[in-house]
């Protein structure tokens, strides 16, 4: 005896709000398959993607921190993690997709190169005339045709809204074009809450490990108002942080966002007065939202991070060397195709000299271009 699929469709009827997507009423996949007899299509979605190169690969892609800086700070991975967990929650307080949302998470950054976003600038400058690179485009790239896992089509076959909600994914340094998918049509609510927990989750932890790293001390943070009201709530008096006030106060920090988020974007879902997924696509604004009093406090606190975390002379130091790193290894792949791997050859004929090149960029990890590089250009290591 197992609960069936069927089941755990009806359940969402139980569950959901009238405004979420349900795996019964979903546009379905590129290439018809059969139905699993106790996975939903969500669920299987959540699944290939955990099970996908790409994936495994964040874990030495860079978040903020180079990863051979520490074992300790985010990488893409633990970040996506945090993020999916984060997803996860909102959800089940607004009475989302969970499964759904999940999924949109783990995919989010699949697309991201090394470096992080100083290795997308490099990418984006390198491809400008030969179709550009944004790492929303690889992540569906990736799902949709590089993922080789299945003998009738290329990339992982997932559900229409998954692919919608990684097309959408937005946030203050990413911007969506979903030019094929309903571009009229804002993200759906689980698309929406994945954009919401992605901001939250990296504002939260870049705090967290620029604090760790000491490029961030707590007297830096005197007159940031979220800073302040963290200290008070939590009871803090003293300068010097130890790792555990320190992880109070960054759980204190992700849990006043997460009761803001949901509360203010309750009361936005009260007064829409929406009752289905369309409706709430069709509307002339993005009903997950924190409050005028959170955002002005998030405003204040992700310019804080720029201009003493994002811009610090450590971090700014190793962004123009991941740019060059990157900008070497394209131009020497450029130059001489027949120094790339033979199976990253045979998709030339396929995608193009320069695309090629890029998604072979665009997947590796720090480390792994790191030791490329110097292949390539220390004449005393071993090709």
């Amino acid at each position: 005896m197992f609960i069936t699929r069927q089941q755990l469709e009806a359940n969402e009827d139980q569950t959901l709000v009238a405004y979420a997507c349900r795996n019964k009423d979903s546009k379905g996949r590129a290439f018809a398959e059969e139905e699993h007899e106790y996975r939903t299509a969500f669920q299987r979605d959540r699944e290939r993607i955990l099970h996908t190169t790409a994936f495994r690969r964040l874990e030495y892609k860079t978040q903020v921190f180079f990863n051979y800086e520490g074992d300790y700070y985010r990488t893409r991975l633990t970040h996506t993690l945090e993020v999916a967990q984060i997803g996860r929650s909102v959800a089940r307080a607004l009475g989302a997709n969970e499964d759904l949302i999940e999924s949109i998470c783990l995919a989010h950054d699949l697309g991201h190169s090394a470096f992080g976003h100083a290795g997308e600038t490099a990418l984006a400058r390198l491809m400008k005339e030969y179709g550009g690179f944004d790492h929303n485009k690889q992540s569906l790239r990736i799902v949709t045709i590089l993922e080789q896992r299945y003998p009738d089509f290329s990339g992982l076959n997932l559900t229409w809204e998954l692919r919608e909600g990684i097309v959408k994914h937005e946030s203050e340094y990413d911007i969506a074009d979903a030019s094929d998918y309903n571009p009229d049509l804002r993200g759906h609510l689980e698309a929406q809450i994945a954009n919401a927990a992605d901001e939250l989750a990296y504002t939260a932890h870049d705090l967290d490990d620029g604090l760790r790293s000491g490029m961030i001390t707590p007297a830096m943070l005197d007159g940031i108002t979220l800073w302040e009201i963290l200290l008070e709530s939590v009871g803090v008096r003293e300068r010097h942080l130890d790792d555990l006030t320190r992880h109070r106060l960054i759980r204190r920090l992700i849990g006043l966002e997460v009761n803001d988020l949901v509360r203010t974007t309750g009361q936005r879902l009260r007064e829409s007065n929406v009752h289905s997924v369309e409706e709430l696509q069709r509307l002339p604004y993005n009903v997950i939202s924190f409050s005028e009093d959170m955002h002005r406090r998030n405003r204040q606190l992700k310019d804080f991070l720029y201009n003493n975390l994002y811009r610090h002379h450590r971090v700014v130091r190793m962004q123009v060397k991941a740019e060059r790193i990157l900008s070497d290894l394209f131009q020497a792949y450029q130059s001489e195709s027949s120094i790339l791997p033979r199976h990253v050859q045979n998709r030339i004929e396929k995608f193009g000299l320069p695309r090629t090149i890029c998604d072979y960029i665009a997947g590796m990890t720090d480390r792994f271009a790191l030791e490329e590089h110097r292949k390539l250009f220390d004449a005393g290591t071993q090709p």
